[in-house]
């Protein structure tokens, strides 16, 4: 079982993370620049993102928080509820919690959101992206796989 304070833990790396990085990229460079690092396949990017993922939704700025707000605050209430064996679903309910915080944080500063990461046949993103991402494929495969008894579901877990 992960106590809740470690999941507490990683949550709040995950901002602390997402954040340093954004600041970072805005301290280095300018918007619009990018850094090659593998050129041609991995770029440092600064982009301002003012939508979601791909750009959808340009300037929702309240319509994004107050998703982020209320799936917070389902995340806290139906936590409690979740069996602490199911511990990847509580990972990722940590990491997605993390995520969407650090770019709640950017979008009620700003109205935007920092991304940097720019592989070139995907859209840029960021360290919160990722925790969200991650998160959701931890709440997802626990949910088609962990959720019903299995022989295997104790080795799964």
């Amino acid at each position: 079982m992960l106590p809740i304070s470690i999941l507490a833990v990683i949550g709040i790396a995950v901002i602390v993370i997402d954040q340093w990085s954004k600041q970072y990229i805005q301290a280095h460079m300018l918007p619009g620049v990018s850094i090659p690092v593998i050129d041609g396949i991995f770029h440092i990017t600064y982009v301002l993102n003012p939508g979601a993922a791909f750009g959808i939704l340009e300037n929702q700025r309240m319509f994004f928080i107050a998703i982020a707000v209320l799936m917070l605050v389902l995340t806290v209430y139906f936590f409690k509820h979740i069996p602490d064996n199911f511990r990847l679903m509580r990972l990722g309910l940590s990491l997605l919690a993390g995520g969407a915080i650090g770019n709640v944080i950017d979008r009620m500063q700003t109205g935007y959101v920092v991304d940097f990461f720019d592989f070139r046949i995907w859209p840029v993103f960021n360290v919160a992206d990722i925790a969200i991402v991650t998160g959701v494929g931890c709440v997802i495969y626990t949910l088609v796989f962990l959720s019903f008894p299995t022989e295997n579901q104790e080795k799964l877990r």
